[in-house]
């Protein structure tokens, strides 16, 4: 590939055009890697290295292609201002199916139209860190494979099962329960919150349409706080509820 197609990666439609996403910085690299152990997909990365980095990237144990760059051409299709000089350049997984981890994902998280890549990222940090869940974005999220969004889930989202583009109306066919936050809900600490198998987690600014969920078995759930404010960031209700889910 070109680096000028390799810089065009930055935006979504080249991404899709281009069928492969940007990957920047050591220790995502290292996740890649070590990602790749059991995804063998992600052994057709390109890995782009300064000088600096040439000893460092041939004692990864990957299949990766390395392709070795001067400064002036990292800096060109990096899009950070101080670039490590460290890009990989990998293949996009087919996220149009349903999202499979065997023996391990049993429940599944479901994102409604979320718009802020800092959240999305914190949220694959933490499924990746509790471990056992999936997760499925519906049309009109931001795309998880934004470069904003690929550092801020620092290499979890090569862990998290993915799926996108999953209409809320087709939940009802794929599970059976499903729990939501609501102000008026039961807390979240009650044992019944355990008992679903697909948590709903809403817009930032409009939460989970609520109107839709007439056809469903959802029920409310809260997070219960001081009272001094009337709600809490995205990604922080959905790690408490990991949490809890964990305990």
């Amino acid at each position: 590939m070109k680096l000028d197609d390799v810089k065009k990666l930055h935006q979504k439609k080249y991404r899709a055009q281009l069928g492969c996403y940007l990957v920047e910085g050591e220790h995502l690299i290292l996740e890649l890697a070590k990602a790749a152990k059991t995804q063998p997909g992600l052994n057709n990365t390109v890995l782009y290295v300064t000088q600096k980095y040439q000893q460092w990237a041939g004692q990864l144990d990957s299949q990766f292609t390395l392709v070795t760059l001067n400064d002036r051409q990292m800096a060109h299709i990096s899009d950070t201002k101080t670039p490590q000089g460290i890009i990989a350049c990998v293949p996009l997984p087919d996220l149009t199916r349903p999202a499979v981890a065997p023996g391990q994902a049993k429940r599944c998280v479901y994102l409604h139209e979320i718009q802020d890549p800092g959240n999305l990222g914190t949220i694959l940090r933490t499924l990746a860190w509790f471990g056992g869940f999936r997760l499925l974005l519906s049309p009109n999220s931001v795309d998880p494979f934004n470069p904003k969004v690929v550092r801020a889930s620092m290499g979890a989202i090569f862990h998290v099962p993915l799926e996108l583009e999953v209409e809320l109306s087709q939940l009802p066919n794929r599970f059976n329960r499903f729990a939501y936050l609501d102000m008026q809900g039961t807390r979240i600490n009650r044992s019944e919150f355990f008992n679903y198998d697909c948590y709903l987690f809403g817009n930032e600014a409009r939460g989970v349409p609520t109107e839709a969920l007439a056809g469903f078995k959802a029920d409310a759930f809260t997070i219960q706080g001081s009272g001094h404010i009337d709600s809490l960031n995205l990604a922080s209700a959905v790690s408490i509820c990991m949490y809890q889910l964990s305990v």
